[in-house]
């Protein structure tokens, strides 16, 4: 709402725009601060118009629980069935009520299933009619919405691509169409289910970052042309800065690694000590090291070693690729060096230093060779932000690298700048770039010191190209990974199934009103088994058909399979990846699974009936075992209802009777 830039590692910015969406159709100014779960809002912050989204998301699941299980080929009293526990499942309730992403996701996962469903039907019928045409295209819309609001949403997305590949392979092999007719069939489907997404998704980003102009406390994490490109911050430091880097150009040197923090070479008096803690010895030269702050000591002045000024010449002599330079530092006007003496920290790796002439037998090593990785992007010519360079010593082959290892105290726990030995391979910690830069026109010391404050005046624009921010912000959001730390409402994915965790949303400060995240109990329970028994049963037809054993028709096989593929499959792709995913889960990663496993008992139910029950007398009893099933989920959903919707108080014993499994427990371990 403040056009702010962040950095979100939960996934991409569809959900968060939505959530945008409802705040700016209320009239939201984005005045609120967001850092503690239970604070009461503020007059300016429209809740209604920030649920709305969500819950709507949330409703809309209901129909089309009932849509998907029809259009599969089951029956309507199937259909309704589906409908009714979705309804009436307490945890998609309580998550579609408030301002979170999973409603949507869900609702845009069914969408999916839904319009590839839709089609396939008018496939049979009218193909290429403009129903034809809607649904098929509605299917891949759907996808890029899902995968736009959480990474999850990809793994529905690619259920429907399998499920539409075997088919389109299945038209590939129908002899009635012509050649035209199937390249026909496979252009739609390409250009609807791999073009659209993939178009949607970079339109996500773009409306994303069109609005996200603004610099904030995300950029650090940014590369250094990404940050020039928004308002304030970098851009504002930056702004008038030469492009061209000249011999007596004044730098600094940001290195492209700082995923944690962004640091810049940097040196300082103070030097290495003579003798380390694990008795090694050093050169006794003065430290160079990577600080993570704005600091006049992060200066440096870009040399020509067959000179001896330090100032920009005029026409400036620009820097570049394979030019060997010298780096003097700004304040100290020491050279950066290495030699072959062990790093502090990683003895493998040479020591970087500025070099003092102690009168001994230890010559200086200064020259480096300049290295623009990215010199067919961005020519050979040293630029300001956008050069990747690398420094290579003359003498050694050594890289100058960040080896991320924090000094001791002697250092000011500052992070250790090695040289490298190119045989250890490439690696992003030896890539730098200029960050800051002016043309230095003093040679006098004290006037250079002065003057590496004052800006230059040449304007030169650095507006990054849309792919190049979309390409550095989603590799920032695969790559970065959150601090990983326990939550008291953590939990494994083994916990969901038995639903043996729930989260407490929010408690009322005066009274014993609160909301849980908490599922209807019968309803996890039956779906679970319900997805035992179709695996069951799966596997037990295709033995019996391998064997020439047609339990049930043809068409009766085909719905079976196809329930369960959808199903039974969105089920699977939703849940089982979690068990190798690294992060702090909860309780609601488990509802998109959830939604697709309800979808499925009712069909199992339907089966049941109808093909495993073999006498009228049998079919009776069934149906009212399964009307009195259904009547005890309506009664967990109603026993449940004040942790839903946190509408009223609860009294001790009502809290005690929801807590009914805390007291099993117990009463397991007295006996």
């Amino acid at each position: 709402m403040k056009r702010i830039f962040f950095l979100d590692a939960s996934g991409p910015p569809f959900g968060h725009m939505l959530l945008a969406l409802g705040g700016y159709l209320g009239g939201f100014d984005g005045n609120f601060v967001w850092n503690r779960i239970g604070a009461e809002y503020s007059s300016n912050v429209p809740v209604w118009s920030l649920r709305l989204l969500p819950a709507l998301a949330g409703a809309f699941t209901v129909p089309m629980a009932y849509q998907i299980v029809w259009e599969l080929g089951f029956t309507h009293c199937a259909a309704m069935g589906a409908a009714l526990l979705v309804l009436i499942e307490n945890a998609l309730i309580t998550q579609s009520r408030l301002m979170l992403l999973e409603s949507a996701l869900i609702f845009f996962n069914l969408l999916a299933v839904l319009s590839y469903l839709k089609f396939s039907n008018f496939q049979k019928h009218r193909p290429f009619s403009l129903s034809w045409w809607f649904w098929l295209m509605l299917t891949g819309v759907a996808c890029a919405c899902a995968v736009g609001i959480k990474y999850m949403g990809f793994f529905t997305y690619l259920l429907v691509l399998t499920v539409a590949s075997v088919h389109a392979w299945n038209l590939i092999g129908d002899q009635t169409l012509s050649h035209v007719r199937v390249f026909c069939h496979l252009l739609a489907r390409a250009v609807a289910l791999l073009v659209i997404p993939v178009v949607m998704y970079l339109l996500f980003f773009y409306i994303h970052l069109m609005l996200l102009c603004r610099s904030g406390p995300h950029d650090q994490i940014m590369s250094s042309a990404f940050q020039a490109s928004l308002e304030g911050g970098l851009a504002r430091i930056t702004q008038g800065q030469p492009l061209e880097v000249a011999y007596g150009s004044q730098i600094t040197l940001r290195n492209v690694f700082g995923k944690v923090m962004p640091c810049w070479l940097h040196s300082h008096q103070s030097t290495y000590p003579m003798i380390y803690e694990n008795g090694r010895g050093s050169s006794h030269q003065q430290q160079v090291t990577c600080y993570p702050f704005k600091d006049v000591n992060n200066w440096w002045i870009v040399k020509d070693p067959g000179r001896h000024q330090l100032v920009v010449s005029n026409p400036p002599r620009p820097v570049r690729h394979g030019d060997i330079v010298q780096l003097v530092h700004g304040m100290t006007t020491r050279f950066l060096n290495t030699h072959d003496v062990a790093a502090p920290l990683s003895p493998h790796s040479q020591e970087v230093s500025c070099y003092v002439d102690y009168n001994i037998s230890m010559p200086a090593q200064n020259l480096w060779r300049l290295d623009i990785v990215n010199r067919e992007s961005d020519g050979e010519i040293w630029k300001t932000i956008l050069s990747e360079v690398r420094l290579v010593h003359v003498n050694t082959s050594a890289i100058l690298k960040l080896s991320g290892a924090h000094l001791p105290d002697w250092g000011f726990r500052q992070l250790e700048v090695v040289g490298e030995k190119p045989l250890r391979g490439y690696h992003e910690s030896m890539v730098w770039n200029v960050e800051e830069h002016r043309y230095g026109q003093s040679q006098e010391q004290k006037e250079r010191e002065l003057e590496l404050h004052t800006p230059t005046q040449i304007d030169i624009s650095r507006n990054l190209s849309f792919m190049a921010r979309f390409s550095e912000l989603q590799w920032r959001m695969l790559t970065v990974k959150a601090e990983d730390s326990e939550h008291k409402y953590s939990s494994t994915p083994l916990d969901w199934v038995t639903l043996d965790t729930n989260i407490a949303y929010w408690l009322h400060p005066k009274t014993s009103a609160q909301i849980h995240l908490l599922g209807n109990l019968v309803i996890w329970a039956s779906a679970s088994l319900a997805t035992l028994v179709y695996t069951l049963l799966f596997f037990w037809y295709l033995l019996r058909r391998r064997r020439n054993i047609h339990d049930l028709p043809d068409d009766a096989w085909l719905r079976w399979v196809s329930a369960g593929t959808l199903c039974a499959g969105g089920w699977a792709v939703n849940y089982l990846p979690f068990f190798l995913m690294e992060k702090t889960l909860f309780l609601y990663h488990y509802l998109p699974a959830l939604t697709f496993q309800i979808l499925l008992l009712p069909v199992v139910l339907q089966h049941i009936s109808e093909h495993l029950c073999r006498s009228q007398l049998q079919r009776s009893l069934f149906s009212a075992l399964v009307v009195a099933w259904y009547s005890s989920a309506c009664h967990m959903f109603n026993m449940l209802r004040p942790l839903t919707y946190g509408d009223r108080s609860l009294s001790p014993s009502e809290l005690m009777a929801l807590r009914w499994k805390d007291s099993w427990d117990i009463l397991i371990r007295k006996y």
